[in-house]
């Protein structure tokens, strides 16, 4: 299988790439016949700028319910994942390192997932409290339950919960195909070296035009 480097970053990722490729990282994994796609924290709390943890995010948006369209009208799984704490947990030490945290409240309207990706009442939304969208929720058995073993990912942030995700995700014997233009952060230095570092270890960072092809060939 080939190397490829992922477009966040062009050039400037091509020397390290070539170094990566010759230690024997970045082979390509591909999708398989199962895929669900994982939405990663595209709640009102990280889509509307006018909350602390928001930054504008519309194109993310834009192009992932290009893909969640897609997806529902071949009756393929979708996923949501949002973060929701209750009061006990803003104690955690991951609230203390990011204390604009406390604002995702369990009932809030800040952890609803984005009106704009029209959640169908049959989509599932789990709840997690930290990073990854496996580490101490259903997802893993929500995916098996289901025959999954691809997950499309997309969301937000590329360095953070994505990148959680997606580690996880391969770790547990999952194909993450990471869809470019569905990430997002409020970094865009951040982005650019997490989706380079997803693709040289951890999944595949993909295009958006791939993932459309992708889904509509299984």
């Amino acid at each position: 299988m080939d190397q490829k480097v992922p477009n966040a970053g062009g050039a400037r990722y091509e020397a390290s790439a070539q170094v990566y490729a010759q230690r024997g990282f970045g082979t390509r994994i591909g999708g398989g016949k199962n895929p669900a796609f994982v939405v990663v924290d595209l709640a009102k709390a990280f889509t509307d700028t006018k909350f602390k943890l928001g930054c504008n995010l519309d194109s993310v948006v834009e192009h992932t319910r290009e893909i969640l369209d897609v997806m529902r009208a071949r009756g393929q799984l979708v996923v949501f994942l949002t973060v929701a704490l209750e009061p006990a947990m803003m104690k955690t030490i991951a609230c203390q390192k990011i204390p604009a945290n406390f604002d995702l409240r369990v009932g809030s309207r800040e952890v609803e997932i984005d009106d704009r990706l029209g959640r169908r009442e049959d989509e599932a939304v789990v709840v997690k409290q930290y990073f990854s969208g496996f580490f101490g929720t259903s997802l893993s058995s929500l995916l098996n339950a289901n025959g999954i073993d691809t997950i499309l990912l997309g969301g937000t942030s590329t360095s953070g919960c994505v990148r959680a995700t997606a580690m996880d995700g391969i770790a547990l014997g999952y194909r993450p195909l990471v869809v470019e233009e569905c990430c997002g952060d409020r970094s865009v230095e951040a982005h650019q070296a997490n989706l380079f570092d997803i693709d040289q270890k951890y999944g595949d960072v993909i295009s958006h035009a791939e993932a459309l092809k992708y889904v509509r060939s299984v």
